[in-house]
């Protein structure tokens, strides 16, 4: 039984290695939490790049993964380095942009259900369906 028990060991020691290994893949950086808050110079001045990539995903204005504020990546692909967003911070409508059949120069509560005014925030609406509501 002794026998047994010692390769079973180590065949789990193997596994649990080979999946923290494989597991540590670049793009798998946390989102910024307050405990992870390191201010360094470079992120202090630093300006939001937008769009950026992060978790897979492509991400046009500021998010809250895992932060009660939002905050954007000063990198193309999130690389850990971030910042909270401030007012000046937030992605810009696009102007002129293309929706259904008319080129709008400013917010327009078309297409809105609620009436709401809103932009593109890249010039071909039809296409990229990224849009945000103007402040």
């Amino acid at each position: 039984m002794r026998n047994m028990i010692q390769p079973v060991g180590i065949l789990l020691v193997s596994i649990c290695l080979l999946h923290s290994l494989f597991s540590l893949q670049e793009e798998d950086y946390y989102a910024p939490t307050m405990d992870s808050v390191v201010r360094k110079p470079e992120t202090e001045d630093g300006e939001c790049v937008f769009p950026f990539w992060y978790r897979n995903e492509i991400f046009y204005d500021c998010i809250t993964f895992n932060a009660k504020h939002k905050w954007c990546s000063l990198n193309k692909t999130f690389q850990g380095y971030w910042k909270y967003c401030s007012l000046s911070d937030y992605a810009q409508c696009a102007f002129p942009f293309w929706f259904r059949h008319m080129i709008y120069w400013d917010c327009t509560e078309d297409g809105e259900v609620f009436g709401k005014r809103w932009c593109s925030l890249t010039p071909n609406f039809n296409k990229d369906q990224i849009w945000k509501y103007c402040i």
